[in-house]
């Protein structure tokens, strides 16, 4: 009886330990379009825009371009599914 006490406890122990363990925080966002400024900026990059008028509207005047961010994954495209027709009993 003293052994499954101990196994218990033992089991108990370690699933504290693991639900106590921080999760590694996730903060990365990938947007998906990236400017590449002109070659008086250095030909910088910045792969931190949502939309490519946003780009756009931040190399207007500074010069540059804008691509698509090669690191962007977008989010898959959810279907609607197909509403169930109830039958009638």
């Amino acid at each position: 009886m003293r052994i499954y006490a101990v196994s218990i406890s033992t089991l108990l122990l370690i699933a504290a330990t693991l639900l106590a363990v921080p999760k590694p925080a996730v903060a990365e966002i990938i947007y998906p379009w990236c400017a590449i400024y002109s070659e008086r900026t250095v030909g910088a990059t910045n792969c931190g825009f949502s939309t490519l008028a946003q780009c756009r509207a931040t190399v207007s005047g500074i010069g540059g371009g804008c691509v698509q961010n090669p690191a962007y994954d977008p989010p898959p495209v959810s279907r609607p599914r197909p509403k169930r027709h109830s039958q009638p009993r």
